[in-house]
């Protein structure tokens, strides 16, 4: 019972920031909720300036089965998702903010308890325009304090929204048509649809010269930007997130020969695409209520209004949670803008509307850690610049308190290989040749051209599968060695390989990734479009830039990711990926698949693809 302070901070939390904006006709635009960081109580803010105030007075109406109260706030919207926030101990155990109706405008704030809670011990405040509400018990809520903002991951288990596809067990066959059958046209016995996941819902795009403004409902995550070449432009990712059908696939100008557009990439994944020749210097800068996201060019945000409050930096602290990660913390003393610019050897952290920091406590803070060497900068008439050097192959994540006063990095780095121990050198009495190096630390990639020989894959108008992907698949092989790859092709003429051999290949050549390359087909001619398989968790990131790649660049259906288990992708040690670049029972699409024009599009896609995915991977 001794929680219901922090409790109900929480559930107004999302309240506490109730920056209310007042609207015609004295509407009150309830904007966010948060709780205060001290849990202490929840806080309900209106501008001064409106002369009427918010709450005049508290109707707190108590209902049974189950035991809750609620109170009414009269000519307001809510214009952030419905809030639903839940406690650990006894007394008060959910808090539920929503829009009870629109006309007239009112939102309802609903507390549930147990029984015999005793509702005397929650108190009201006001303090001009700001409403407190103070709980006299402490309550642990379990909603996250901390919102993920951004991630160099781009696939987590929060994302638990995919397609799955799958084909029931066999024993393997020992004819051709039965391996053909098993692998690639086998039935599909399951499709299930797992949850969606949103997070943030993208309400409206806003172009701005050198930059575009992303405004939305819900919490917003941002992922590692993937760098594109031919034309050159920067992708950023948003997990989680749905967008508005209105707004999507429009390009926009942005300045000189900049555009931007935004795509649904996924079922459950925004796509923000930023063609640009300067894509080395565009940044995401989130709002403090982590409602809206700024993607600007860093060289020319002098013109942009990015807050209307400054903050000063009051505390660090740092935390260890195993030998590989590490976190940082600072808070302000107001709710802070921050931007990013995530490098391959440190983290640019922008904080654009603080002002003042203790560099002795910040230092002190963070001696002896894996944060020893981050220096902060001031930029004048903006705020403060912090660099966190980097390790290779670190993981980087950030988050900001719900009420925007605080900001969390969290950096896990590579785990330490343990040295072998030595063992004695014999004594050589002859001299000993020591070969060079063959490749070292260069990348190698399987090819798997589909079907061959005996095994003809589709057929349309004596026009052969296994044909047109033994021609893509030798050139994605020539364009790969051009680049300093080491390419291993399954079959590189007209042969029939089993799919247990192409697997085999793969795992003799150790490679480091593999890409099986097919053309598909439907009983009807309607069907048509790209897609991509993949079917182990480590095999999705491949899927998706490559996929991203291949959709860009082929004026085709883009049919998105399945989750299928294709035996070459199942049984393959590296990340494996099946790629159908087209339909061979469509008339239209047949006859561009066997034009050399198309042919040679979707190879540089997939080593566009390849190439960015080793770029991301570093």
């Amino acid at each position: 019972m001794k929680t219901i302070f922090k409790i109900f901070i929480l559930f107004i939390m999302f309240l506490c920031t109730f920056t209310h904006q007042a609207l015609a006709d004295d509407v009150y635009k309830v904007t966010s909720f948060n709780y205060d960081t001290s849990n202490s109580f929840i806080l309900l803010t209106v501008p001064d300036t409106i002369e009427e105030p918010v709450l005049k007075s508290i109707k707190f109406v108590k209902m049974e089965n189950p035991t809750r109260a609620y109170f009414d706030i009269d000519s307001s919207v809510l214009t952030v998702p419905k809030q639903d926030w839940t406690f650990t101990s006894n007394g008060l155990k959910q808090v539920v903010v929503s829009q009870f109706s629109t006309n007239p405008d009112k939102v309802r704030v609903v507390m549930y308890f147990d029984d015999d809670y005793d509702l005397s011990k929650i108190h009201f405040y006001r303090l001009k325009n700001n409403i407190f509400i103070q709980l006299k018990d402490n309550n642990t809520c379990k909603n996250n304090y901390f919102q993920h903002t951004y991630r160099d991951d781009h696939a987590s288990a929060s994302d638990f929204y995919e397609y799955l596809t799958m084909t029931t067990p066999e024993q393997p066959k020992t004819n051709i048509a039965g391996q053909i059958q098993e692998a690639f046209n086998a039935q599909l016995t399951q499709k299930k649809e797992l949850k969606l996941n949103t997070k943030y819902y993208i309400e409206s795009i806003t172009p701005k010269q050198n930059a575009v403004l992303l405004n939305g409902f819900g919490a917003i995550t941002i992922e590692k930007p993937m760098i594109l070449t031919n034309p050159s432009r920067i992708v950023y990712d948003i997990p989680n997130t749905v967008v508005k059908g209105a707004i999507r696939n429009t390009e926009y100008k942005i300045g000189g020969q900049d555009t931007v557009k935004i795509g649904q990439f996924s079922v459950n994944k925004a796509r923000v695409v930023i063609t640009t020749e300067d894509v080395d210097k565009y940044i995401p800068i989130i709002s403090s209520d982590n409602q809206s996201l700024l993607i600007a060019n860093s060289e020319k945000t002098d013109n942009f209004t990015l807050f209307s409050n400054v903050s000063n930096m009051i505390s660090y602290s740092h935390e260890k949670t195993d030998d590989q990660t590490s976190s940082m913390t600072l808070a302000f003393t107001n709710p802070v803008v921050h931007g990013l610019n995530r490098g391959n050897n440190e983290l640019i952290l922008y904080l654009y509307n603080v002002q003042n920091y203790n560099e002795e406590d910040f230092k002190n803070a963070f001696q002896n850690t894996k944060f020893a060497n981050a220096e902060i900068s001031l930029i004048p008439k903006i705020g403060l610049k912090m660099t966190v050097p980097l390790e290779q192959n670190s993981l980087v994540n950030t988050f900001l308190g719900a009420d925007g006063k605080a900001f969390k990095l969290t950096i896990k780095t590579p785990k330490k290989q343990t040295p072998a121990a030595e063992t004695p050198k014999p004594v050589i009495t002859t001299p000993v040749i020591i070969p060079k190096p063959s490749g070292k630390g260069v990348k190698k990639v399987v090819i798997d051209a589909g079907h061959g020989g005996s095994d003809y894959g589709a057929i349309r108008e004596n026009i052969n599968e296994k044909d047109i992907t033994i021609d893509v698949s030798k050139q994605v092989r020539d364009m790969l060695v051009k680049k300093g790859y080491i390419v291993q092709m399954t079959r590189d003429s007209d042969e029939y390989v089993s799919l247990q051999d192409r697997v085999a290949i793969s795992e003799n050549f150790d490679a480091d990734i593999f890409i099986s390359i097919h053309v598909n087909s439907s009983t009807g001619t309607e069907a048509s479009g790209v897609e991509t398989h993949y079917y182990h968790q480590e095999s999705l990131f491949l899927a998706q830039t490559v996929h991203s790649a291949l959709a860009s660049a082929i004026n085709t259906k883009n049919r998105g990711l399945f989750k299928s288990k294709f035996y070459v992708i199942n049984h393959t040690t590296a990340p494996a990926i099946l790629i159908e670049i087209g339909f061979l029972s469509n008339p239209t699409e047949r006859a561009q698949l066997i034009c050399p024009e198309r042919k040679k599009a979707t190879a540089k896609a997939i080593v566009e693809g390849v190439e960015n995915y080793f770029k991301q991977i570093k």
